[in-house]
């Protein structure tokens, strides 16, 4: 390996890393606007920015207050969707799906 080769792998590195570090701080803002109920998870489900395509929708769903692992799981049964199924791998009928049973003022009609 050429010092040309490292240092443009080194400048390429530091680009990807800030990249990185962009989407962590886009994503924590954003938990933290969900967590205050300034915006809800299905605004975010149906806008599906770009940024957050590799975060997965049970994070999403996690990051609402009093939402824990058990409730979140009982939303993605209910739509047949995995725990790791991202926000950008959905189709237009999943994401209506989730959409349509986050809309239910009840939620207990989730448990089976």
């Amino acid at each position: 390996m050429t010092a040309t080769t490292s240092a443009a792998g080194g400048s390429q590195r530091m680009v990807a890393l800030r990249h990185a570090n962009d989407i962590r701080v886009l994503r924590a803002e954003l938990k933290r606007r969900i967590a205050s109920g300034a915006t809800s998870p299905s605004e975010v489900i149906l806008s599906a920015p770009s940024e957050l395509d590799t975060m997965s929708v049970f994070q999403l769903l996690r990051s609402q207050r009093r939402w824990g692992p058990a409730r979140c799981q009982q939303v993605l049964a209910a739509v047949e969707l995995s725990e790791n199924k991202t926000i950008g791998s959905l189709t237009e009928r999943q994401r209506g799906l989730i959409v349509a049973v986050l809309a239910q003022p009840d939620q207990s009609v989730l448990v089976r």
